[in-house]
């Protein structure tokens, strides 16, 4: 895949993402379209600009493997991986239909360029230690990336793991954690506190990075970072999103967890894009 260094194809990489994601989300009428629209330029910095893939070969040995520990984001990643040409843009029509590529939750065996079936949170960064372990014998130069949920740090699974990737000194891993500050039983920080959460990471033996997940300056500093890190340590960065990013009215829903966008919404929601994408031309 070509590196993209510009912001300028990086911001309109993700919006496509978010449009993919919208139109995939109208066919159903319903969805995690909250987190899609949220994590969207994290996406598109890692799909055009961090991971190493070959578009027509999703199981390339030499790729870098991208986990959606979060498995409800799906649609999310699939409107990352229809942007990187992984999956025809033709196919988000069928999404969460009967025999589709593309169910509502993340299913390894079914979708190209999906690495696990993520749903029960908590277990993906156990698996991406395993896998960069895995890599690290097989004398790899590839890169795991975990995405997760803040809510995932409710698990004590994912401490455990935290604390074998830096026992291993797992310099091949890099932890990406979605900080909306949302769960579905109401905001994140209230149903378990995990704040100081950079020193937590940086406790447990971690190179640890904080940014804004919305500006992609600051996400494409972030994943730089953490890639050319020189320690042989795990390392992880903090995204602090906001749902529903770049759809006003979607961002100042007051549950944002799962949302039923009525009908005529999801064109609004389309036409807003396009017009803020229009007006950064």
């Amino acid at each position: 895949m070509k590196r993209e260094t510009s912001l300028t194809s990086l911001k309109s990489a993700a919006y496509r993402i978010r449009r993919y994601a919208l139109q995939m989300g109208a066919v159903q009428g319903q969805g995690y379209i909250g987190q899609a629209l949220g994590m969207a330029d994290i996406l598109a910095v890692a799909y055009r600009h961090a991971l190493n893939y070959r578009p027509d070969e999703p199981e390339w040995e030499g790729r870098d493997r991208f986990l959606l520990s979060h498995g409800h984001y799906a649609i999310a990643l699939y409107a990352a991986l229809i942007e990187a040409g992984i999956i025809p843009e033709a196919e988000l029509e069928t999404y969460g239909s009967d025999d589709s590529r593309l169910p509502m939750s993340g299913m390894a065996t079914y979708t190209p360029g999906m690495e696990i079936s993520g749903g029960s949170l908590g277990q993906g960064l156990s698996i991406a230690v395993g896998m960069a372990l895995g890599l690290r014998q097989k004398n790899s130069t590839s890169f795991v990336y975990n995405s997760m949920s803040d809510g995932e740090l409710d698990e004590g699974s994912t401490w455990e793991a935290a604390m074998s990737a830096a026992h291993f000194g797992l310099g091949n891993l890099i932890n990406l954690i979605d900080i909306n500050n949302q769960q579905a039983d109401g905001p994140s920080g209230k149903v378990l506190g995990f704040e100081p959460l950079a020193d937590k990471w940086a406790s447990f033996g971690w190179h640890v990075q904080r940014a804004n997940g919305n500006d992609i300056g600051a996400v494409l500093e972030a994943f730089d970072n953490a890639r050319n890190h020189s320690k042989a340590q795990p390392r992880v960065i903090l995204f602090d999103t906001l749902m529903g990013k770049a759809v006003p009215f979607l961002e100042q829903r007051e549950k944002n967890h799962f949302i039923r966008v009525e009908a005529d919404e999801w064109q609004q929601a389309i036409a807003i894009l396009d017009s803020l994408q229009q007006g950064d031309k």
